[in-house]
C-alpha cells in the first residue's frame, strides 16, 4: 500500500534502498516516478504472497492497510517472514475504530464505509503473531480526535514533528481519544 510514495520521500534522502509495493501497479508507477532513484524499486504485488526471500529488508512499513484485508494475521505473517534479524515490521492503523456499514444499492448488503473490515486495540494487534522469532512488541497511540476534528494538523505541518507529538500526548490527557495506532514487531 505504497500510496503516493510518503516512506520513499521520506527514506532516500537518507541513502536508504527504498520499495513501494502495492497491489495495483499505478501507486508504485506514481511513486517511482514521483521519487526517481537508483534506490527506489516500484513493485506490484500481492502482500499475502510477497515475491521476497526470507530476511530479506531491515524494516517493512504497512501503514493503515491491515485493516482492510480479509486475514489480518497471515498479512502480519507474511510481512514479518521478509523482515531480517534485528530488524522491524511497522504497522499503523486507525485506533479502536467503530465501522460503519452502508446498504450497499447494488447487492443489497451491509458494506463497511472505507472498505474497513476490521478494527484494532493493542491487544488484538499482538495477538497477530507470536513466533519464536518475536523478540518484542511495543505501541504508541496518537492522533487526539479532537485536534483532528478542529483540523489542527493544517497549522501544525509547518512546526517540526516534536511539537506536534507534544500537543497530541497534552490533548491525549485531557481529552482520551487517540485515533491510530503505531506497532513495532521487532525479529530477534
Amino acid at each position: 500500500g505504497c500510496g503516493n510514495g510518503w516512506v520513499a520521500k521520506e527514506f532516500l534522502p537518507k541513502g536508504k534502498q527504498n520499495f513501494s509495493l502495492d497491489i495495483s501497479v499505478t501507486n508504485p508507477a506514481i511513486a517511482k516516478k514521483l521519487y526517481s532513484s537508483e534506490k527506489h524499486f516500484g513493485i506490484a504485488a500481492d502482500s499475502f504472497h510477497l515475491p521476497f526471500n526470507d530476511n530479506s529488508f531491515d524494516c517493512v512499513i504497512a501503514s493503515e492497510i491491515i485493516e482492510h484485508v480479509f486475514d489480518p494475521a497471515a498479512f502480519v505473517m507474511e510481512l514479518f517472514r521478509v523482515v531480517k534479524k534485528g530488524g522491524s515490521l511497522v504497522i499503523t492503523t486507525p485506533y479502536k475504530e467503530k465501522i460503519i456499514y452502508y446498504l450497499c444499492v447494488h447487492c443489497n448488503q451491509k458494506t463497511p464505509a472505507n472498505a474497513h473490515i476490521h478494527f484494532f486495540d493493542e491487544m488484538k494487534l499482538e495477538s497477530l503473531y507470536s513466533g519464536n522469532d518475536l523478540e518484542s512488541f511495543k505501541y504508541e497511540t496518537f492522533g487526539n480526535k479532537v485536534l483532528i476534528f478542529l483540523r489542527s494538523y493544517i497549522i501544525l505541518e509547518f512546526f517540526p514533528f516534536w511539537l506536534w507529538k507534544i500537543k497530541d500526548k497534552f490533548a491525549n490527557r485531557i481529552y482520551d481519544k487517540p485515533v491510530h495506532i503505531i506497532c513495532f514487531y521487532k525479529k530477534k
